[in-house]
């Protein structure tokens, strides 16, 4: 009897094509799959180490036949919305410890063109203090098709925000993880365990060096929130963290796109030189907020005298008056809250 046909595709139907890789810097590879698992190939170039950005793992016989190489797997899907930022602390420096111990290392993804170069444009970044613009053109320039997908590029263009490093007090990096947090949320209903370092503490049993600016209910002055908690955006901002690339599409005329530039540039500028809008208070979440831990969306009510102080969502976010569209949303109605400079002891209040 005829094994019956499935129409769904696997991803053993495509091909990574024959081995492809390229040295990007003495000992520094950057190749596909096929590269990854070519024995002969890896024997003769000598790689030591194998850094694998992929939904899967290499096969137990990479290991077997080159019992002495070392393997780090990164599992990543090539999505715009996938995590790659918050890892590259950890690839730098397996990428690092391979060239300082002497060796030479292949980076690899499927096609060695987006996952992969990510990690390896993070590390030229992080190694030269050099910008996004500059590293992606010198990747390029040894592997000519490199091409990030539009989310990584975003994280590479927040990460030389950062300094090359992750700052976990930068606006727009807070916000980049409360997005990919509320991802995770929209799948699973439900905030996953790696995200719980999300959720601040409540500011109000802080009485080791409370901050000197709050927000307090303003029925019963029970602190909510500190102004390290309150996520500022300008009118008219849609996602925070969000950069707009500069490159255009080859597909368009030149001269047309670059005045697209200009304009999208100069809007930029016009909104930089706006102050915050203040006719809505977002702010991380915070431990005072039980219901968002296992809900999608709420109210946010005083945890002291039930007074309804704002709304949260994890998915649909919150439009401010303003124009301003943030999501997710976790923000505070500025006149259900006063804000205060004075900090008196602050008591346990439940």
């Amino acid at each position: 009897m005829a094994k019956k046909e499935s129409s769904s595709l696997t991803r053993e139907d495509f091909e990574a094509g024959p081995t492809s890789c390229d040295e990007i810097e003495p000992n520094l590879f950057l190749g596909n799959l096929t590269a990854a698992t070519d024995i002969e190939w890896l024997k003769k170039t000598k790689i030591t180490h194998i850094l694998t950005v992929d939904s899967c793992p290499l096969p137990r016989k990479i290991q077997d036949a080159l019992p002495d190489i070392k393997l780090k797997f990164m599992q990543m899907a090539d999505m715009p919305r996938e995590d790659l930022l918050t890892s590259f602390n950890d690839s730098n420096q397996f990428i690092e410890s391979a060239l300082e111990s002497g060796g030479k290392i292949l980076v690899h993804c499927y096609f060695g063109v987006s996952r992969s170069a990510t990690i390896v444009i993070a590390f030229i970044m992080k190694k030269y203090n050099v910008s996004f613009d500059n590293a992606f053109e010198t990747v390029k320039k040894k592997r000519r098709f490199v091409g990030p997908n539009p989310g990584f590029i975003a994280q590479l263009q927040l990460y030389e925000e950062m300094g090359c490093t992750i700052d976990c007090t930068n606006i727009q990096f807070k916000m980049y993880r409360l997005q990919i947090a509320a991802d995770k949320v929209r799948k699973a209903r439900i905030l996953p365990q790696s995200y719980i370092d999300l959720i601040k503490p409540d500011p109000a049993l802080n009485k080791t060096h409370p901050e000197p600016t709050v927000y307090r209910c303003k029925k019963c002055r029970r602190v909510v929130a500190n102004a390290s908690n309150v996520l500022h955006h300008k009118p008219k901002e849609k996602q925070v963290w969000r950069h707009i690339s500069k490159k255009y599409d080859k597909t368009e005329k030149p001269e047309k796109t670059e005045k697209k530039v200009e304009e999208t540039q100069k809007k930029e500028d016009e909104v930089d030189k706006s102050q915050p809008c203040n006719q809505t208070y977002f702010v991380e979440p915070l431990a005072w907020m039980p219901d968002i831990l296992h809900k999608v969306d709420g109210k946010l009510n005083c945890p002291k005298c039930s007074s309804k102080l704002g709304s949260f969502s994890w998915i649909s976010g919150s439009q401010c008056p303003c124009g301003s569209k943030i999501a997710p949303a976790f923000y505070l109605i500025p006149s259900k809250v006063d804000w205060s400079n004075v900090v008196q002891n602050v008591l346990s209040t439940v």
